[in-house]
C-alpha cells in the first residue's frame, strides 16, 4: 500500500510543521526585514517531582507566550522517582496530591492541566531516561499520554519526540531565498563529569553530527554553550567556515538544595542551575542568524 502523504500543519499563523517521521519534523517560516522567532529549549523539567520550581517554570513559560516564541522539550518532563523499581525512591520526595495507588494517571492529568494553557507554544515532548524507565517497568507511555491530552483536549499540534532526533528550521526570504538550519537533540546519557561537565562529548558528538548546526543535550543538569569552528568546502570548491554549535540544557529542578540530605547530595553530586535556554533566530545581512542564551539561577 502507499504510504500516507506528509501533512503540513498550521502551527501558527506564521509558522507551518511537517511531521517528516516519529523523530524528524520541519519548521517552516517567513523572514524578513525586523523579523525575529525565539525559541525555549528545555529538558529535565521533571514536573511532578516537590523540588521542581514550578514558579521559574511559569515565569519562562509566560515569557515564551509574550515573545511568540515556541517550546522544544528534551525529555525527563516527568520525574517519576518513586515506584517500587526505583532505588532513588524516597516517600518524602513525593507530592501530596500524588499520594495514591493511581499516582502516574494523577501526574498526567495534573501536568495536562497545567501545560494545557501553553499547549499551543509547545513543538514537541522528547523522551529521557525517566521517561523511559516508566514504560520499561510500568508499560505506560506517559509523555504519550501527556501529548495526547494537550492535543485534544487544549488544542495543540504537539509531537511525540524520540530519545534522540532533528527538527529542521526551513526559512523563506523575502520569498525568494531558502536557507536552513539543522537541530539535532539527544537526551544525554552517563553522569555529565564532575569536573567537564559532559563538554567533552561535544567534541565525540562533532564528529558523527556533521549536518547539525546545533546540538542539543540534556539530562545532567547543567548549562553551557560551546560553539565550535568548522572548516568546509562547497560543492563549488570553495572553503568556508562555520560554527556548531553544542548546547546543554538544564534543569527546573532543584536536588541539592541546602545539601543536608537526599539521593543527590549523598551520591556528591554537586548543585546544579535551574532554568532553560533561549534560541532566537533573526533577519540580518540578509541571512537567518542565531544566537542562543540560558536563562539560569
Amino acid at each position: 500500500m502507499p504510504s500516507e502523504p506528509i501533512k503540513k500543519i498550521k502551527f501558527t499563523d506564521k509558522i507551518s510543521v511537517v511531521h517528516n517521521s516519529k523523530n524528524v519534523c520541519s519548521v517552516y517560516m517567513d523572514a524578513r526585514a525586523g523579523w525575529e522567532q525565539w525559541v525555549l529549549l528545555s529538558s529535565d523539567r521533571h514536573h511532578d517531582s516537590r523540588w521542581c520550581d514550578r514558579d521559574y517554570e511559569i515565569e519562562h513559560l509566560e515569557k515564551a507566550k509574550k515573545r511568540g516564541a515556541f517550546v522544544i522539550d528534551g525529555g525527563d518532563l516527568f520525574d517519576v522517582m518513586q515506584g517500587k523499581f526505583d532505588p532513588r525512591r524516597s516517600y518524602d520526595d513525593l507530592r501530596d496530591e500524588y499520594k495514591a495507588t493511581n499516582m502516574l494517571d494523577l501526574i498526567v492529568t495534573d501536568a495536562a492541566k497545567f501545560y494545557g494553557k501553553y499547549a499551543k507554544m509547545f513543538l514537541m515532548i522528547g523522551r529521557g531516561n525517566h521517561d523511559q524507565a516508566i514504560v520499561k517497568n510500568v508499560g505506560t507511555d506517559m509523555v504519550s499520554n501527556l501529548v495526547f491530552a494537550m492535543n485534544t483536549q487544549h488544542g495543540g499540534n504537539v509531537q511525540v519526540g524520540g530519545y534522540g532526533g532533528w527538527v529542521r528550521f526551513m526559512f523563506t526570504i523575502a520569498g525568494t531565498q531558502m536557507q536552513s538550519v539543522k537541530l539535532k537533540y539527544f537526551h544525554g546519557s552517563g553522569g555529565g563529569g564532575p569536573v567537564t561537565r559532559g563538554v567533552i562529548q561535544t567534541n565525540r558528538q562533532a564528529v558523527y553530527l556533521p549536518d547539525a548546526n546545533i546540538v542539543i543535550n540534556g539530562h545532567t543538569h547543567d548549562s553551557w554553550v560551546v560553539p565550535i569552528a568548522r572548516e568546509r568546502l562547497t560543492e563549488s570548491g570553495v572553503v568556508t567556515q562555520d560554527i556548531q554549535y553544542h548546547v546543554r540544557t538544564t534543569t527546573y529542578k532543584n536536588e541539592y538544595r541546602d545539601g543536608a540530605e537526599g539521593w543527590h547530595v549523598e551520591t556528591w553530586k554537586p548543585p546544579k542551575p535551574v532554568g532553560a535556554t533561549w534560541l532566537r533566530f533573526f533577519y540580518e545581512d540578509r541571512q537567518i542568524k542565531y544566537e542562543i542564551t540560558p536563562e539560569v539561577k
